[in-house]
């Protein structure tokens, strides 16, 4: 497919139909990208499809294209179920089915969670003809009403099928599979190839027409990849320090920071703006209205910083993002890939600067490997850093104690405990078992760094023995 691919240099070639082609030049798109040029023909020709590229490389284009083609030739509902892993990618999703099915007239509806299931019931009970929606809140609405049916769908699109596949949503899927028809057209799309992908591909696909980008390299040429050796108790200073100078250096540009937990974004949000930093948050404890407007304020370009967990490191186009910078490595180094995928996009250039403390060495070796890249180091001012250090810890902890004050994460503990109600469980039971574990982990750590400074003593002593000296 990748010869006959070289010849097709248009969306017409493609053998899209006329209208799609006119809404392509429209957007502005002259050219399919490598992805759409592989992947569009099979899905027109009725294969299932396995694509994997780089972010940033029109992956949603490559099945919404082809979708729109197939609904226009044979129009009804609902037609095309298309899952997501986070809600601001399915709501962006729909935007772009939008767009190019407006000329037919396109109905669709997104279906996530944190909004009004009652509205939500009403939109699926009208047939529409593209469901765009993350696996929870589905599976929700199929178990609790029967007023629509996915019996008749003709494609099933899983978008970033890897993480949706990696295991956090396998009972949730289930329950969508179960109402699915037998005879379908599936399609997978991800930046980022694992053992699951592999596995489909061999074992539950009907000979699916597989697709992978040509790169040795994980990432985009054009991204400048930095790290910054930091100590561990003076990683925000350190991070402040970069931000200020890019700030200084690109007033205009705009910046995304990855955290790994939503309480640690938060209070580096909080703490950034009493340094005089105009930031925004983006975590999965905020409300989806806040989430959404969060989202917007960046995208317009009104906040020029934005502080997220890894909700926003799948697919989201934000195109004028110039930095990309890693608080704490990944522990998963695939989702370095999706993290600094936010910057460089659409041949673009950008940087992603990532905080290596000393815990953090098998991490970074870890993604390097990954990427097949070696991450250089960034030049930064020990002494500017200094000047900062006092005031910054200073707002950190006054974040901290703020953040206490307003109960953050209260509602998630009753959610949990709501659940373990649900399920049959003693909440207090399950938190004295947690805190015991705990407790049991901690033990066998302390036992551990006992055993390894014993290790370490003796191997001193038989090396003094030996030392004729």
């Amino acid at each position: 497919m990748d010869e006959d691919c070289q010849a097709l240099r248009t969306f017409k070639d493609l053998k899209l139909n006329t209208w799609l082609t006119d809404q392509c030049k429209t957007m502005g798109l002259t050219a399919p990208t490598l992805v759409q040029l592989n992947c569009i023909p099979p899905i027109l020709e009725g294969k299932d499809c396995i694509g994997c590229a780089k972010t940033g490389s029109g992956k949603t284009l490559a099945f919404a294209l082809p979708i729109l083609q197939k609904l226009s030739e044979d129009p009804y509902g609902i037609f095309a179920l298309v899952l997501t892993p986070t809600r601001e990618l399915a709501f962006q999703i729909a935007d772009q089915f939008r767009v190019f099915g407006k000329p037919i007239g396109l109905k669709d509806c997104v279906i996530v969670g944190g909004m009004d299931m009652m509205i939500q019931g009403k939109e699926l009970a009208q047939s529409p003809h593209i469901i765009i929606s993350t696996p929870g809140r589905l599976a929700d609405h199929l178990e609790s009403c029967n007023t629509f049916s996915l019996k008749r769908i003709k494609f099933l699109v899983l978008d970033e099928a890897d993480r949706l596949l990696e295991g956090h949503f396998n009972e949730q899927l289930k329950t969508i599979f179960e109402a699915l028809p037998k005879k379908r057209q599936t399609l997978l799309f991800s930046a980022t190839m694992t053992q699951t992908l592999e596995e489909l591909r061999n074992i539950a696909m009907t000979n699916p027409y597989f697709w992978s980008a040509p790169a040795a390299v994980a990432t985009v040429e054009e991204l400048d990849q930095r790290y910054v050796l930091v100590p561990s108790h003076v990683r925000d200073a350190y991070l402040v320090h970069v931000v200020k100078n890019f700030v200084e250096r690109n007033p205009k540009g705009s910046v995304i920071i990855f955290t790994s937990t939503c309480k640690s974004c938060h209070i580096l949000s909080m703490a950034f703006k009493s340094l005089g930093f105009e930031t925004t948050a983006l975590h999965s404890m905020i409300s989806q209205r806040l989430r959404l407007a969060a989202l917007a304020s960046f995208k317009s370009n009104n906040v020029k910083i934005m502080i997220a967990t890894d909700v926003a490191s799948r697919g989201l186009d934000i195109p004028q993002v110039e930095m990309v910078i890693n608080y704490n490595v990944p522990s998963v180094a695939k989702d370095y890939v999706h993290r600094v995928g936010r910057t460089a996009r659409a041949g673009r250039g950008g940087m992603a600067v990532t905080l290596v403390t000393q815990y953090d060495i098998n991490l970074i070796h870890a993604v390097e490997k990954l990427i097949n890249t070696k991450l250089t180091l960034l030049e930064t001012k020990e002494k500017e850093v200094l000047n900062i250090l006092t005031q910054v810890a200073v707002a950190m902890r006054e974040a901290e104690i703020r953040l206490d004050e307003i109960d953050f994460g209260e509602k998630r503990m009753i959610n949990k405990r709501k659940k373990l109600i649900l399920e049959g469980k003693d909440p207090e039971k399950e938190e004295r078992k947690k805190q015991l574990r705990k407790k049991l982990k901690e033990k066998s750590q302390r036992r551990k760094q006992k055993l390894r400074r014993k290790e370490k003593i003796k191997s001193k002593q038989a090396a003094k023995s030996e030392d004729p000296t």
